[in-house]
C-alpha cells in the first residue's frame, strides 16, 4: 500500500487526499521516519489544518529528548503559526515553552512566546481567554505578583467571552481590591463583548462553512474600526474557509489599503498564494505588494515564477500575469539611459512572454489568451514613448495585425493614434490607406479619419487620392450590404414559406391522426386480408344479400371522389405518374442494423434520392435509397438509407444536424418501434448537469461561435450547442459545457443578466425539467388525449353527421356506460374491446 501511495504521489504531488491516506497509514503503521518525511512533504506544498498540526506536534514533543530535540520541536511550531491564527496552538506552544524554563534563558524565552501568543490571538472573542489564563499560570510558577495584576488589567480590558468569571476570579485573588481604572477598562470591554455576542451566537448556530455570519461579523468590525479586531475577525474566517479566493482578496485589499504594515501583508498574500494557487488574481496582488514594499527584484522574480507553475483555469489568466510582471519590468527601467541592463531584461522578457503564449498556452487551451495582442501592444508603446524607437513600433503592430486583427478599426485607429504621437505624417497616411482597405467592422470611421487627416495635413493630390479609395471602398461596402441584405430577406420569406407548409402538413396530420388514430394504422393488414377473403368468398357468403354488399362496395369505392370519409384502411391506388412508395417490411431490402433514419428534410425538396445518395456516399457502399412519399406523390420530408455493411451507419451518423437546403437534417439509428418500444433516440441528458449552464433571452441572430466568444473568458468551454426549431432558426436559446462545476459556477455569476445585443440574458446551471411520458420516444396516446371525448359523434367525428351504421351493429357495439369521478369517465369492468375490421366485416354480414 506505501508503494501505491508513494507511485502515485510520483505521478501527482498535489493530490491531497492522498497525502492525507498515507500520513494515517504510517501513523497506523509506526513508521516514525517515514510519517515525519510524509508530514513534511505535505507541508512544502499544502498549509496543513489545525488538526493535522496538533497531531504531528505532539508526536514531535514525545519523542524530542535533550535541549538540542527541543529546539526542532520550537521550529516546528513556528512553522504551524505561520499557517493559519489557530488559538489552540498558540496555546500549546507557549504550555510547551514552560518545560524549558529550566534552562539558561528559559524563563525569558517562554515569556516571550507567551507574549506573542496573547497579541496573536488574545483577542479571540470565544478561544483568547485560554492564553491568558496560561500566562497568568506561568507567571504564579514565578511569583511574579506584579506581573499577574498587569496581566489581569490587560486582560479584564479585552472583550472575551465569559469575562465575568475572569473578573470574579481577580477581585478574589487581589488583596488591595480593584482600582477604579480597572473597573472602568472593565465595564467598556463588556459593553463591546455583548455588542459581538450576537455575532458569536450566530456562528456558534450556523452550518460550515457560515460565510454569511462570518461577512456580517466583517462588516461590524469594519465600522467599528479597530485594526487588531479586524484582522482578527477575518483570520478566524480565512481558518474555516481557507479556499475562498475572494475572502483572500478582501483581506488582502483591507492590509494593502489600511494596515500596510510590511509583516503581516507579506505573509497574508503569500498564505493566500498557498491556500488558493489557481487563482491569478491573488498572485498579481501578491507581486504588486511585494514590489510595494521594495522587496529584492530576485524574490519578486521566483513569485512570478511560481505563479507561471500555478495551473490556471483559463488561456486569459496568464496574459493578465504576464502583464502585471511586465509592468513591474517597466518601472524598474531608467529611460534616461540609452541603454541599461534593466531595459535589456524587459525587452528579453517581453519576447519570452509572446512565445510563451504562443507554445505553452495556446497548445495547452486551443487559444492564445490574447487575440487584440495587448502584450504586444504595450510594447511598441513602450518602444515608441520610451525608446524613441518608432522602427520597432512599427514591426511589432505589423506583426499584430497578421494576428488577424487588420480587420478591425479600431486597431487601426490605435496604431494611427500611435503614429500620430511619435511617428511622422507619411506613415500615418500609409496607416489609414490600409485601414481603408482592411477595415471590416466600420470602414466609414476610418474613411473618415482618412479625409480628416488629409483636409488637415494632405496636398491636392492626396486629397484626391483619398477620395477615390473612400468612395470606391464605401461603393464596395455598400453594394456587400445590400447583396447580404437581400440575401437575409430571401432566406426570412423562405424560412416562412417553410414553416407555412410545415404548419399546413402539421394540421393535416394531426386530423389525420383525429379520424383514425394509430387504430387505423393497426388495421391496415386486416383490411388488405378482408378484401382478399372478400374476393374468394364473395359468391358463398353473399348469396341472397348480393344486391346490399354490392352496393356498399360500390360506395365504398366512390367514397373518395365524392369527398366522404374513407372506412379504415382505405388506400387509393396512387396514379401511375407519381412514385410509388417502397415496401419497407419486405425482408430482401430492409436491414435495420446497416441502415438509417433521415428525417426534417425540406418538403420541396427536388430529387430527394439523388440528393440523399449523394450526401451519404462518402460513408460507404449504399444499397438502397428510400425517401417516402404521401399518397399524392410529395416528398414528406424523411426516409430511410440502407447501406452494404453496418460499418458505414457510424459514419453516417456523424452527418446528423448537417444543413442540408437551409434546415438541419436529422441522422438517427433506424430501429424498429415495434421490436424495441423502450428504444430512446432523445441524445441529451434530463437530469442536472452542474459542468454545464443553460442561457437564454439571446438574440435570434446569435450565432454558436460569438456565444463561445462570450463564454470562453470564464473558464475552458467544452461544448455549445444553439437550440433551434425545425427550421434551423434559433430559439434563443442554448446550453454551454465547462470543464468543472466551477467554470460553470463562475459564468452563472458573471453572465446572468447581462446584455447582449440589448437583450438582457438569463443563465443558470442546466437542469432540464422532466419529460412527460407522452413526449418520450416510444411512447402513444389516444386521440381521447389529444382531443376531448364529448366533441365526437359515433365515427368521430362532429355530433351534426349522421352515422351510416345499421341499427343492428349500433345495438350489438352498446356497451355500459362508465361511471364518473371528479369529471373524468372511468372505464367498467366489463366493457367489451374493441372491435377490428374482421370482426366488424363478420357482424355484417351475419346481420
Amino acid at each position: 500500500t506505501f508503494t501505491f501511495f508513494k507511485k502515485h504521489l510520483s505521478i501527482n504531488a498535489f493530490d491531497y487526499n492522498c497525502h492525507i491516506d498515507l500520513i494515517k497509514l504510517l501513523k497506523q503503521e509506526g513508521e516514525l521516519e517515514r510519517l515525519r518525511k510524509a508530514r513534511q512533504k505535505m507541508s512544502e506544498l499544502f498549509p496543513l489544518t489545525e488538526e493535522l498540526w496538533l497531531d504531528w506536534l505532539k508526536d514531535e514533543k514525545r519523542l524530542a529528548e535533550g535541549e538540542q530535540n527541543r529546539e526542532s520541536v520550537y521550529e516546528l511550531f513556528e512553522r504551524a503559526v505561520k499557517d493559519y491564527i489557530c488559538p489552540d496552538i498558540w496555546q500549546e506552544y507557549a504550555v510547551y515553552s514552560i518545560g524549558g524554563m529550566g534552562s539558561p534563558g528559559g524563563i525569558d524565552k517562554a515569556r516571550a512566546i507567551f507574549e506573542r501568543s496573547v497579541t496573536a490571538v488574545g483577542l479571540h472573542m470565544t478561544k483568547g481567554w485560554t492564553v491568558w489564563d496560561a500566562y497568568r499560570e506561568q507567571e504564579m510558577l514565578n511569583a511574579q505578583l506584579e506581573r499577574i495584576h498587569t496581566l489581569f488589567r490587560r486582560q479584564l480590558a479585552v472583550p472575551l467571552m465569559d469575562m465575568e468569571a475572569t473578573y470574579a476570579e481577580y477581585e478574589e485573588w487581589s488583596d488591595r481590591g480593584v482600582a477604579e481604572t480597572i473597573i472602568n477598562q472593565y465595564k467598556q470591554a463588556l459593553q463591546r463583548m455583548e455588542k459581538c455576542r450576537p455575532f458569536e451566537e450566530a456562528l456558534l448556530a450556523a452550518e460550515p462553512p457560515k460565510l454569511a455570519e462570518y461577512q456580517a461579523y466583517i462588516d461590524f468590525e469594519l465600522k467599528e474600526g479597530d485594526p487588531a479586531r479586524i484582522v482578527m475577525i477575518f483570520e478566524r474566517t480565512l481558518a474555516e474557509n481557507c479556499l475562498v479566493p475572494d475572502m483572500w482578496e478582501k483581506y488582502n485589499n483591507y492590509l494593502d489599503r489600511q494596515l500596510k504594515v510590511k509583516d503581516l501583508v507579506l505573509s497574508t498574500h503569500e498564505r493566500a498564494v498557498r491556500n488558493c494557487p489557481w487563482t491569478m488574481g491573488l498572485w498579481r496582488s501578491y507581486l504588486l505588494a511585494l514590489e510595494r514594499h521594495h522587496v529584492d527584484h530576485q524574490t519578486v522574480s521566483d513569485v512570478f515564477e511560481k505563479a507561471l507553475n500555478a495551473g490556471f483555469i483559463q488561456a486569459t489568466d496568464y496574459v493578465d500575469i504576464w502583464q502585471a510582471y511586465l509592468d513591474y519590468l517597466r518601472r524598474r527601467v531608467d529611460f534616461t539611459k540609452e541603454s541599461s541592463k534593466e531595459l535589456e531584461e524587459l525587452r528579453s522578457t517581453f519576447s519570452r512572454s509572446l512565445e510563451y503564449m504562443k507554445q505553452d498556452v495556446e497548445e495547452r487551451f486551443g487559444e492564445s489568451g490574447d487575440p487584440s495582442c495587448i502584450i504586444m501592444q504595450n510594447w511598441a508603446r513602450i518602444e515608441a514613448l520610451h525608446c524613441k524607437n518608432m522602427q520597432k513600433a512599427r514591426e511589432l503592430w505589423d506583426h499584430i495585425m497578421t494576428k488577424g486583427n487588420a480587420k478591425f478599426a479600431n486597431m487601426w485607429l490605435e496604431y494611427y493614434n500611435l503614429e500620430r504621437a511619435y511617428g511622422d505624417a507619411p506613415h500615418c497616411r500609409k496607416a489609414l490607406h490600409r485601414a481603408v482597405q482592411c477595415t471590416a467592422d466600420y470602414p466609414e470611421h476610418v474613411c473618415e479619419v482618412l479625409l480628416t487627416f488629409e483636409r488637415v495635413e494632405g496636398s491636392l493630390e492626396d486629397w484626391d487620392v483619398a477620395v477615390q479609395k473612400t468612395e470606391t471602398r464605401l461603393n464596395r461596402v455598400n453594394e456587400q450590404r445590400v447583396a447580404e441584405k437581400e440575401a437575409n430577406m430571401a432566406r426570412v420569406d423562405d424560412e416562412r414559406s417553410e414553416q407555412r407548409r410545415q404548419a399546413k402538413a402539421d394540421k393535416k396530420a394531426q386530423k389525420k391522426f383525429q379520424k383514425g388514430g394509430r387504430a387505423a394504422e393497426k388495421r391496415k393488414a386486416e383490411h388488405e386480408d378482408l378484401s382478399q377473403e372478400w374476393k374468394e368468398d364473395s359468391p358463398k357468403r353473399h348469396k341472397g344479400n348480393g344486391d346490399y354488399c354490392t352496393l356498399e362496395l360500390m360506395e365504398t369505392e366512390k367514397i373518395p371522389q365524392s369527398g366522404r370519409n374513407a372506412p379504415p384502411g382505405y388506400k387509393p391506388t396512387p396514379p401511375a405518374s407519381k412514385p410509388q412508395r417502397l415496401d419497407d417490411d419486405k425482408p430482401e431490402l430492409r436491414n435495420d442494423n446497416s441502415s438509417v433514419f433521415i428525417s426534417n428534410l425540406a418538403y420541396a425538396l427536388e430529387e430527394p434520392e439523388v440528393k440523399l445518395r449523394t450526401l451519404f456516399e462518402t460513408c460507404g457502399p449504399i444499397k438502397q435509397v428510400r425517401p417516402v412519399f404521401s399518397n399524392k406523390g410529395t416528398f414528406k420530408g424523411y426516409g430511410y438509407i440502407q447501406f452494404e455493411t453496418s460499418m458505414s451507419v457510424p459514419e453516417a451518423l456523424k452527418l446528423d444536424r448537417q444543413d442540408v437546403e437551409g434546415r438541419p437534417m436529422y441522422v438517427s439509428p433506424c430501429v424498429d418501434k415495434t421490436k424495441n418500444p423502450d428504444f430512446k433516440v432523445f441524445k441529451y441528458n434530463m437530469s442536472m448537469e452542474k459542468q454545464k449552464i443553460f442561457i437564454s433571452g439571446l438574440p435570434f441572430s446569435y450565432t454558436k461561435e460569438q456565444l463561445e466568444q462570450l463564454c470562453k473568458s470564464h473558464g475552458t468551454v467544452k461544448d455549445v450547442r444553439l437550440v433551434t426549431y425545425r427550421s434551423g432558426k434559433s430559439k434563443g436559446l442554448a446550453y454551454v459545457e465547462f470543464a468543472d462545476e466551477a467554470q460553470a459556477s463562475q459564468a452563472v455569476l458573471k453572465l446572468d443578466g447581462t446584455d447582449v445585443e440589448d437583450k438582457k440574458i438569463a443563465v443558470a446551471i442546466s437542469n432540464p425539467p422532466p419529460r412527460n411520458a407522452s413526449d418520450k420516444p416510444g411512447s402513444s396516446r389516444g386521440t381521447s388525449d389529444l382531443v376531448p371525448r364529448q366533441a365526437y359523434g359515433a365515427r368521430g367525428r362532429g355530433r351534426t353527421q349522421l352515422s351510416l351504421l345499421p341499427r343492428s351493429l349500433h345495438r350489438g357495439q352498446s356497451a355500459p356506460v362508465g361511471t364518473v369521478e371528479n369529471g373524468t369517465a372511468s372505464k367498467a369492468a366489463g366493457e367489451p374491446k374493441p372491435l377490428s375490421n374482421s370482426d366488424f366485416a363478420k357482424m355484417l354480414l351475419n346481420k
